[in-house]
């Protein structure tokens, strides 16, 4: 069976498809026009603590401060899973002001709002979504 790899790469995608027999098997398209950042993930750095808010402020080298709210982080156990919460954690118990985290934007910032993050990683593809810190398995 011969196979082929063929790529085509313009100002505003680049594709990918693969051949086999004289047949496409598959094809892959990028878009270079994505000017957001959700599902992106960074290394974050905690600047504010706000209790009365139930909220944080992070820095993940944006223009804006982004916002995550308590319920968005997920309390990791000593092997590096989540742990299921109540959601009644206060936020102060969650993070401190110079804290490292790993985050992902959950929605883009807009106007004078910074992005809103989440600690619940998911790194969605083609044929799977992986969540890297769940023990949680499931077939769709």
């Amino acid at each position: 069976m011969s196979k082929e790899i063929l790529i085509n790469v313009t100002l505003m995608e680049t594709r990918v498809a693969l051949i086999g027999n004289g047949l496409l098997q598959e094809i892959f398209v990028e878009r270079h026009n994505k000017h957001g950042h959700v599902g992106d993930v960074f290394q974050g750095s905690v600047v504010r603590v706000m209790p009365g808010m139930g909220a944080a402020f992070v820095d993940v080298g944006m223009e804006k401060a982004a916002f995550i709210h308590a319920s968005d982080v997920s309390i990791i156990d000593d092997d590096g899973f989540e742990v299921r919460d109540n959601g009644n954690t206060a936020i102060q118990e969650l993070l401190r002001e110079g804290q490292s985290l790993v985050v992902q934007v959950a929605k883009d910032a807009i106007s004078n709002k910074g992005a809103r993050l989440t600690t619940h990683i998911t790194l969605p593809s083609r044929n799977l979504v992986y969540l890297p810190r769940s023990t949680h398995l499931a077939i769709s």
